[in-house]
């Protein structure tokens, strides 16, 4: 009986899963991303995939379909797909031919440029483990995670020379950016120069990559996934968001976070122009939008922020037409900003709510936020997001509880050990939430956030939300501190609009308007910016010492 039964289950998991792929299918052909090629692109597309997979192949597929459109476009100029791919090929052979191998791990510490694209699509092609470093990170902690990693090569960008000092792993590191034109033999460069397009032969595993967990407390740990043969990372995302083949995307968030890196997948996907730059700078971005035509923007909630915050004498006479899309994720969006950027750039946001860990969940598309602004959206194709309580019961629409996600590109667990906590194949994303009547998710904060005052509990995001709201007000942060008479109360961090000046008692008395009383921070303290890592995220660590 168990045995039928158990039969059964995987005959209807087999099912939906070909199901869900269809319908992978079905919205990536809608993009035009698997129209059908010319027959004599047939055969070597599929020797690309079944040589180096779905993620290994990328590249190569990209320059067999459209080998003369540019692929990357950075502070070095132009490189079209056919350019990329062979220098991916002769940078993986180099590598190859000095004994890389399946399974060895390769470090990428570098900002968005076409080196970091080289060495990753290398590691992918050779079935190495990639692991993308923060450029944040100090000297110890670069050391600790490649210690923990088992990390062969690094591959690093000259301006982290000093923060490296003398460390080198198993197989040397080389210069993915070097500060001059003089490369250098030790950079991607003079490796590439000296080689050639060869592709590397197939290695007898599949890549593995590791993004690393943000680190807002500690030293980030390592979260690994095999790549699934599915379409479901390009797919699911596609269901919700009006993608294109061929369209120029500026890809600002950093290529080491989830956000970025994933954004990165489905560019290469759909042979996209890629428009990367170092350095994030809001006036740069918007002269870049206008200047190659951008579609699609990558970025955090704080990089549209500060773009939207320029004068209008720089939005004069830039011409934003093709810009269709601002994907969004990393941290809070919240109602205020996303109203604001929609009435600057029309109905161009979505916003992505997952984790490094979760992969996607839900995304909010334009009309989700014209209806409800503080949404993160629907549930993504593919996903199943649960509201569950305290005993892992399912929570009905409207009531509050954790927040469980299940898809096909969970993490495997955190390098050395240990896991965001299962039930029924569904793992906590470590926020809690509820689901309003037309299955839009709101998020009411992290589950390790919540304070007690009074009694009550009290999440720190619904104040932070309503503060952000107000229109004197660019952003807010609030954390939890010790109070006398409620045991504990909220202190919020505000930083007010350009030009703008707002005093703490009318900010208390805005949200004693609008929250109970309970919920009224007891200490208001204004900041010209919030402390936030590379990735966009708040450090409340930092904010505790204020």
């Amino acid at each position: 009986m168990a045995v039928a039964t158990g039969t059964r289950r995987a005959a209807l998991a087999l099912g939906k899963r070909l199901v869900d792929e269809g319908f992978y299918a079905a919205v990536c052909l809608r993009a035009g991303m698997l129209a059908p090629p010319p027959p004599q692109q047939l055969v070597p597309i599929g020797l690309a995939l079944e040589r180096y997979g779905m993620l290994g192949g990328l590249p190569a597929v990209a320059a067999i379909r459209h080998g003369d459109h540019p692929a990357v476009i950075d502070e070095r100029g132009q490189l079209t797909w056919r350019e990329l791919d062979d220098r991916i090929n002769t940078l993986a052979s180099a590598w190859y031919a000095q004994g890389l191998r399946a399974g060895d791990g390769i470090a990428v510490l570098a900002r968005n440029h076409r080196g970091l694209l080289e060495a990753v699509w290398a590691g992918f092609k050779l079935g190495a483990k990639v692991i993308l470093m923060n450029t944040g990170f100090s000297g110890p902690q670069v050391r600790e995670v490649s210690e923990r990693e088992g990390v062969d090569l690094l591959v690093y960008d000259e301006e982290y020379a000093g923060t490296l000092g003398d460390f080198a792993p198993r197989l040397g590191r080389v210069r993915a950016w070097t500060e001059s034109d003089h490369q250098g033999e030790d950079s991607l460069e003079a490796l590439i120069a000296a080689g050639v397009p060869t592709p590397p032969p197939k290695p007898k595993t599949g890549p593995r990559l590791v993004i690393l967990t943000s680190g807002t407390t500690g030293t980030p740990k390592g979260a690994g996934r095999q790549v699934p043969m599915s379409l479901s990372p390009v797919g699911g995302p596609l269901s919700k968001v009006p993608y294109r083949v061929c369209e120029p995307t500026n890809i600002c968030a950093p290529i080491f976070h989830a956000l970025g890196f994933s954004q990165t997948v489905i560019a290469m996907s759909l042979c996209s122009s890629m428009v990367l730059a170092r350095r994030f700078d809001p006036k740069e971005t918007l002269e870049a939008w206008a200047r190659h035509g951008v579609t699609t923007a990558v970025m955090v909630p704080v990089m549209l922020s500060r773009i939207i915050e320029l004068p209008d004498e720089v939005w004069e006479h830039k011409d934003l037409s093709k810009l269709r899309i601002v994907f969004l994720s990393g941290s809070q969006l919240g109602s205020g900003l996303a109203q604001r950027a929609s009435k600057r750039l029309g109905s161009v946001l979505y916003n992505l709510y997952g984790s490094t860990e979760v992969a996607y969940a839900t995304i909010a598309t334009p009309e989700d936020l014209a209806a409800a602004p503080n949404t993160v959206g629907r549930v993504v194709h593919g996903a199943t997001v649960k509201i569950l309580d305290e005993d892992g019961h399912e929570q009905p629409r409207g009531e509050t509880g954790r927040v469980f996600v299940a898809n096909t590109i969970q993490f495997e667990g955190y390098t050395g050990g240990g896991s965001k906590q299962m039930i029924d194949g569904l793992m906590s994303s470590g926020d809690v939430g509820h689901f309003d009547a037309a299955g839009r998710l709101f998020i009411d904060g992290r589950d390790d956030d919540m304070i007690v005052s009074g009694g009550e509990n009290v999440f720190p995001a619904e104040v932070e939300e309503l503060l952000s709201a107000h229109p004197k007000v660019v952003e807010a942060a609030a954390i939890g501190v010790d109070d006398p008479e409620f045991g504990q109360r909220l202190k919020a961090f505000v930083v007010p609009a350009p030009g703008e000046s707002v005093d703490e008692t009318k900010l208390r008395e805005y949200v004693k308007t609008n929250l109970a009383n309970y919920k009224v921070p007891r200490e208001i303290v204004f900041m010209d910016e919030l402390p936030r890592n590379q990735t966009g995220k708040v450090l409340k660590r930092e904010l505790r010492s204020q």
